[in-house]
């Protein structure tokens, strides 16, 4: 068992590591626990959120204005995690249905790999947070479906026999997106949505 110096040296350790955290990298953290009690299922307050950072809700509010604020972080996130995907899969000199399916399973597996952030995507995760924030989601899937719309037009102008409605291929393909992420938050993460692709992709 420690003794009370020793107590009292680990603890000094602690509060000189957490006062050696920069700026960005407090910032950072506080999201990605934001991030951790999101797919654990737990109702997020700031003082919670505190609580689990082991600092005083004053301090969150040294980085973030509000718990909105937060949230629009975790946003900014997914949205440079997949517009960033959405660049690299438009500079490759694939086929426009080989691109719409990369970008579909990109955004399935960042889902599946980020449970907290899928469930932010979705809307789970905001329904009792300012509207501003379910705003901004919509907008993100409005530009990847708009994406997959550029590519599949530019498919269907250097096909000889042009048969592809792009706008409602591409609402499909949004739409079978957004509905295996859903399926996946609610089953309590249990119901990957990368699960039978393969299967699935054949009829898309």
């Amino acid at each position: 068992m420690l003794g009370a110096a020793h107590r009292v040296s680990a603890m000094n350790e602690v509060h000189a590591v957490r006062a050696r955290l920069a700026p960005g990298e407090r910032k950072l953290q506080i999201l990605q626990t934001l991030a951790q009690m999101l797919e654990a299922g737990d109702r997020v307050t700031t003082a919670l959120l505190a609580d689990k950072l082991q600092l005083s809700e004053a301090a969150l509010y040294r980085h973030f204005a509000s718990k909105a604020q937060m949230f629009e972080g975790l946003i900014a996130f997914i949205e440079d995690s997949l517009y960033g995907v959405v660049t690299q899969i438009g500079a490759q000199p694939l086929p426009a249905s080989d691109r719409a399916r990369k970008l579909v399973v990109a955004l399935l597996q960042f889902g599946e790999r980020n449970p907290g952030m899928a469930r932010v995507m979705v809307g789970d995760a905001l329904a009792l947070e300012h509207e501003r924030l379910a705003v901004r989601i919509h907008h993100l899937f409005d530009r990847l479906e708009s994406s997959l719309r550029q590519w599949l037009r530019e498919g269907e102008l250097e096909s000889a026999t042009p048969t592809v409605d792009a706008n409602a291929q591409a609402a499909v393909l949004m739409a079978y997106a957004q509905g295996r992420l859903l399926r996946y938050v609610r089953s309590g993460f249990r119901e990957r949505p990368t699960e039978h692709w393969d299967a699935q992709a054949r009829w898309l």
